[in-house]
């Protein structure tokens, strides 16, 4: 049986400040968020490539329909990682529609997918996940899920219901992205099927951004040294 993992929180808070202390309140969150992790979750996949800088694309077209042992070794353009298949069989598969646009598959109905060792600086991971059938064509099935974690332990879980291949969802950390599982409940006669996953990395913050922080840090480095001659 796949792990059960808990609710997502949302921690979200509203901040409502004056235009006087933006850039100090810029600099504070920079300390604030050191200690807590947060994980957003987008069911586009044009609103994720917003969110992120460059990403590297598994298209898994180098596939066929044969069992691949894992774990093992894979490529999402400049960006490592590692996917395992399991807990009953080891092994993924090339699963397609059309033999032009292949898929990776589970060797088992019930096994779970696990991407995994992603790079230092991979903060987004996403795909389109859905569901196919013995053949490797797409099957509609009731539900998939896709769970986050992050290198502080952090975990975000979104079901996405009744997926089709074109069912998009992508998630940003605010810190280091550890893996990525997809799994779903125990239904007979489907297999998990993953596309296009997608690794990326932060956002180049925009100049604005930048000279808000720094306004910011000179306002806490006077208020710091005003407190120390005090």
């Amino acid at each position: 049986m796949p792990p059960k993992f808990p609710q997502p929180t949302i921690r979200n808070p509203i901040v409502r400040m004056s235009l006087s202390h933006k850039a100090v309140a810029v600099a504070s969150l920079i300390f604030a968020t050191s200690a807590s992790a947060d994980i957003t979750a987008y069911t586009s996949q044009a609103s994720y490539l917003a969110a992120v800088g460059t990403s590297g694309v598994d298209t898994f077209d180098d596939l066929q329909i044969w069992n691949y042992p894992t774990p093992a070794p894979r490529q999402a353009g400049d960006f490592g990682y590692s996917v395992t298949a399991g807990p009953v069989v080891n092994e993924y598969w090339g699963a397609t529609d059309n033999g032009s646009d292949w898929w990776m598959s589970t060797g088992y109905s019930h096994d779970q997918l696990a991407y995994s060792g992603f790079g230092e600086g991979i903060v987004g991971a996403g795909g389109f996940f859905f569901g196919s059938w013995y053949n490797g064509t797409s099957l509609p099935i009731d539900a998939i899920r896709v769970t986050a974690t992050d290198s502080t332990g952090a975990t975000l879980t979104w079901t996405i219901e009744s997926p089709e291949v074109n069912s998009f969802v992508g998630f940003v950390s605010d810190t280091h992205l550890t893996s990525l599982t997809v799994w779903k409940d125990n239904i007979p006669d489907t297999f998990i099927t993953v596309n296009d996953l997608h690794l990326s990395v932060a956002a180049v913050p925009e100049p604005a951004t930048y000279g808000m922080l720094l306004g910011g840090l000179a306002l806490l480095g006077a208020a710091a040294r005003k407190r120390r001659r005090a």
